[in-house]
């Protein structure tokens, strides 16, 4: 599959690595205040808050300074309209776009997604700044934590890529799949007037965007980027990817997940790479760098044990696979730095195949959000010192881990948290939760 994955050629000077969040926020700034023709975005959210409003702004700022300006705004439906969780009181997002588009002389379109009928079902995962000629990769979506307004950071990667190619088919795949789409609605909308998508519209999207791929020139061999765009088990391009370069790899890998829980049929692959005497670093955050971890000294509720279950299923990997931990085939690293989270995916095989993603390579992810990624070939070695500087950073808050008995276990863990875990292995609850998490 991956020799004969077609790809756009890219020269190597047109792709630049930012390494921090602020460095993106920056960067977003900059290229909205110089667009010339578009902007399209799209990410699961654009957050109301000091952060959020700032790029809100910065894109208000370009349209009135250039009206002919294609600017399109996608994120997810569901999580648009509600707030967040564990906040009481919170209106949604789209209470903040329909305010601003009410003022503005000259609006914008914001719109949302409902790849499912309900949040907990699938979300619109889809990433990219695509800004003229120009994409702006990266897991993040738009908010203070991160693009490190305040103190606190969300760790993720981001990519700069120049390619009119590149640009263009991700806003013919965007316009054609998701904005003139009927499911698709305006966040915008006056309250008195508001029009929402007809639940069988909502209901038969989700087979609508299972054929979704992207258009483009494609060639052979040479340094190319190959976008994909997955939803669903089946024919899933993105997935199939991930492990062929697993299974395709003839020295190492390198792989970065936010939440540990490989789907099956990637840890199986995982698991024939170690026996078959090859190389894997797994960098993931430790449970505390998780954007759901709950401090003991807060007040704790349900969704705070979702970083217990990750760590859960990490134990349970490394115990099975701790002759290759010994054997240096296998390094675990957790990544932590103080209050701040993290959020990094993709894979890198062999220091020449790259895949940049959204996608948590997790069940969730490969079934029931909307995902997108690029597949970076660099068959000269180009980008290679590049992407060992981009590693190195990233290792940076890491503790490489040598024994599963590090990893803590369910008497470890705090009153509550043992309360919730306890329950759902007495109702076996576990096989239903690893698909949805």
């Amino acid at each position: 599959m991956l020799d004969k994955l077609g790809g756009i050629p890219v020269q190597p000077d047109a792709i630049r690595w930012l390494l921090t969040p602020k460095a993106l926020k920056a960067e977003l700034l900059a290229r909205i205040s110089s667009a010339e023709h578009s902007i399209f975005i799209s990410a699961l959210y654009l957050e109301d808050d000091e952060a959020g409003r700032e790029i809100l702004a910065a894109l208000m700022g370009a349209k009135a300074q250039n009206p002919s300006l294609d600017i399109k705004v996608l994120v997810d439906f569901h999580r648009a309209r509600r707030g967040l969780i564990g906040h009481k009181g919170d209106s949604g997002n789209y209470q903040m776009y329909r305010k601003v588009m009410a003022e503005a002389e000259h609006p914008i379109e914001i719109l949302g997604v409902p790849v499912k009928s309900r949040e907990f079902m699938g979300v619109l995962h889809l990433k990219g700044f695509i800004v003229d000629d120009s994409v702006i990769y990266s897991g993040a979506s738009i908010n203070n934590i991160y693009l490190h307004q305040q103190e606190k950071y969300r760790f993720d990667r981001y990519h700069v890529i120049e390619s009119a190619e590149l640009a263009r088919s991700m806003r013919q795949m965007i316009q054609t799949y998701l904005v003139e789409d009927i499911a698709v609605c305006s966040l915008t909308q006056d309250k008195e007037c508001e029009q929402l998508p007809e639940k069988n519209d909502v209901r038969s999207l989700k087979t609508r965007l299972s054929k979704a791929h992207y258009e483009f020139s494609k060639v052979y061999e040479g340094n190319r980027i190959t976008p994909l765009v997955g939803l669903g088990r089946k024919k899933n391009k993105l997935n199939k990817l991930v492990v062929e370069m697993v299974a395709q790899s003839k020295e190492s890998l390198f792989i970065c997940t936010p939440y540990f829980n490989p789907p099956y049929i990637l840890a199986r692959a995982m698991a024939k790479h170690l026996r078959d005497g090859k190389r894997i670093d797994i960098v993931v955050g430790d449970k505390t760098a998780n954007d759901f971890y709950i401090p003991p000294e807060e007040e704790f509720s349900t969704i705070g044990a979702l970083p217990y279950l990750y760590e859960q299923s990490l134990r349970k990997f490394a115990k099975r696979q701790q002759w290759a931990i010994e054997s240096g085939q296998l390094n675990i690293h957790l990544w932590k730095d103080g209050i701040n989270s993290y959020h990094l995916k993709g894979i890198s095989a062999d220091g020449y195949r790259h895949l940049i993603t959204g996608s948590n390579l997790n069940p969730r992810a490969w079934a029931l959000d909307l995902e997108n990624g690029l597949l970076l070939q660099d068959e000269s070695g180009v980008w290679k010192d590049e992407f060992e500087v981009e590693q190195s950073h990233i290792l940076q808050h890491t503790e490489r881990l040598y024994h599963y008995s590090q990893i803590e276990t369910l008497n470890n863990y705090p009153a509550p948290v043992r309360k919730i875990m306890t329950r759902i292995r007495r109702l076996k609850a576990d096989f239903l939760l690893r698909r949805i998490l």
